[in-house]
């Protein structure tokens, strides 16, 4: 009666409507009587009650599942699963039992470990006519010299440079990149390999010098420890010409500058030029590296950070890093010069002090320029005085200082919507006439300046210019000179940081080895 009750929509009460209505007056009393049952539910609730017993019996003793182990799975399942395992963990798969041992023999994994690991798109099949297998070039090349991979920099005095060490095809390679020919700062970058490391046999990698112009040759690569290596050519006569000193330097110059030395009629610039030949070539690819981290970036940068190409007068074109450091932003030199070698700090903005221009016809007057940034230079020599004051005094006491407002993020994105002319002071020398003539934002910044040698360096004040995303400028006032930078434009793999502390400490190393 309740299930019937339940289709007609009335209470088990009150009986079935048609029932009532098919039966007269006292047999429907009597229905009303009667113990509201019905056989199909008595049959639903006996099977329901059946299932419980039985659901409650299985709770109560509960069967214990079906074991499977690895070693029933079928070879080809096996595969895949250890293909999907860390390189470095699959030694010790091996020595579980024969069957992994003999399952990890199988080219397949270690092709996939090669690719998904160090990025290897070579058709690796064509190593078997070679007799070399992928589990070779995973462990006697990739692995084993998995530790040079990045970005380096290498000690080659006050000149620094960039060096790049890449898995390219069936090789590991090291790139040394080299700014663009003077003064051409938006020109990419060129490279040029110092280096090579491949299995040309089964047994061991062969490194190979590729200093000079007489092709690859025997050379050495020793690994210091974790963050620095050394390379040693065993065939410096390679490096030799049959012209001598004379054709190395012309072949050098047309390399480096792109041009030949009576082309550069500045004598100071020869000078420069014929030094750096006969300081960095007394090396012969002999060098230590040591790693450097691209910089961390963050939504709120004023740009993204990196490495950037800049011109710097008679030195011709360098390497910098820009790196954001809370209220100020850095460019740290990774290629250098006799004056401010590679490791200082080479320009430094001050994010709290922005700098608004004046018109075009009073920002060509050089003085009046000059006339504001010293004024924002004393307002910070006295901010920092007064800090210090405080900082002996112990805290609240001193005279308070004024107070900073930093731009707000939405402030800065609408004056990079809303560029304002720009152009360079009368009197203010520049390499590349070709810099932009609008800019989105200035700020108060010092830049370094010292002697040959890097005697009595001093910090100048002097304008940081954010030109776009990928181009800025800094004017140095005491020089009366002005830097371009433009973005490098290239994808460095296993360069980032593992953590803010490791690149700030690694600024720090760099900027040790030249103080």
């Amino acid at each position: 009666m309740a299930v019937c009750a339940r289709l007609c929509g009335v209470g088990s009460s009150r009986g079935c409507r048609r029932r009532q209505q098919r039966r007269g007056p006292a047999e429907t009393a009597a229905a009303d009587s009667e113990p509201d049952t019905d056989l199909e539910e008595e049959r639903i609730e006996a099977g329901a009650a059946a299932l419980c017993g039985e659901w409650g019996g299985r709770s109560a003793s509960p069967s214990p599942p079906p074991r499977c182990s690895l070693l029933e799975l079928p070879p080809e399942l096996l595969v895949e699963i250890f293909a999907s395992l860390p390189g470095t963990d699959l030694p010790s798969l091996a020595q579980v039992c024969t069957k992994f041992c003999r399952i990890l023999h199988n080219d397949t994994i270690w092709r996939r470990r090669c690719r998904e690991e160090y990025g290897v798109c070579e058709n690796l099949r064509k190593l078997e006519i070679t007799g070399v297998s992928c589990r070779d070039v995973y462990a006697k090349l990739l692995h084993r010299y998995r530790h040079i991979l990045g970005l380096w920099q290498p000690d080659i005095g006050p000149y620094g440079g960039l060096l790049n060490v890449v898995v390219d095809g069936l090789f590991i390679i090291g790139w040394m990149y080299l700014p663009p020919h003077d003064p051409h700062v938006d020109d990419p970058m060129r490279f040029k390999p110092l280096f090579r490391v491949h299995l040309m046999e089964r047994k061991s990698a062969t490194v190979e010098c590729m200093y000079g112009h007489r092709g690859p040759h025997n050379g050495h690569i020793q690994i210091v420890k974790k963050d620095e290596f050394s390379t040693k050519c065993n065939q410096t006569e390679h490096h030799r010409m049959s012209g001598g000193r004379q054709e190395e330097f012309r072949t050098w110059l047309r390399e480096e500058w792109g041009r030949t030395l009576e082309d550069i009629f500045h004598e100071h610039m020869q000078e420069l030029i014929l030094m750096k030949f006969i300081y960095t070539s007394q090396y012969d690819n002999c060098l230590t590296y040591r790693r450097i981290y691209l910089p961390p970036s963050h939504p709120d940068d004023l740009i993204k950070p990196g490495l950037f190409k800049g011109t710097y007068g008679s030195h011709g074109l360098e390497i910098v890093m820009l790196s954001f450091h809370g209220k100020h932003a850095r460019a740290t030199k990774i290629t250098g010069d006799p004056n401010i070698p590679a490791g200082q700090q080479t320009v430094e903005i001050d994010l709290m002090h922005r700098i608004q221009l004046p018109d075009v016809e009073n920002l060509c007057n050089f003085n009046e320029l000059s006339r504001i940034v010293l004024e924002v230079h004393e307002q910070v020599r006295q901010e920092q005085q007064q800090q210090e004051d405080r900082t002996e005094d112990g805290e609240g006491a001193g005279p308070p200082t004024a107070k900073v407002r930093e731009p707000r993020h939405e402030e800065a994105a609408a004056l990079q919507e809303q560029p304002v002319p720009f152009v360079l002071p009368v009197g203010v020398s520049s390499r590349n006439e070709n810099y932009p003539r609008t800019c989105r934002m200035c700020f108060y910044g010092t830049g370094l300046i010292a002697g040959h040698g890097f005697t009595s360096p001093e910090r100048t004040p002097g304008v940081f210019i954010l030109f776009d995303e990928d181009r800025f400028g800094f004017i140095w006032l005491e020089l009366k000179s002005f830097s371009l930078y433009s973005r490098v434009q290239a994808t460095f793999r296993n360069a980032d940081a593992p953590s803010p502390q490791a690149f700030e400490e690694m600024l720090k190393n760099i900027q040790s080895l030249t103080s």
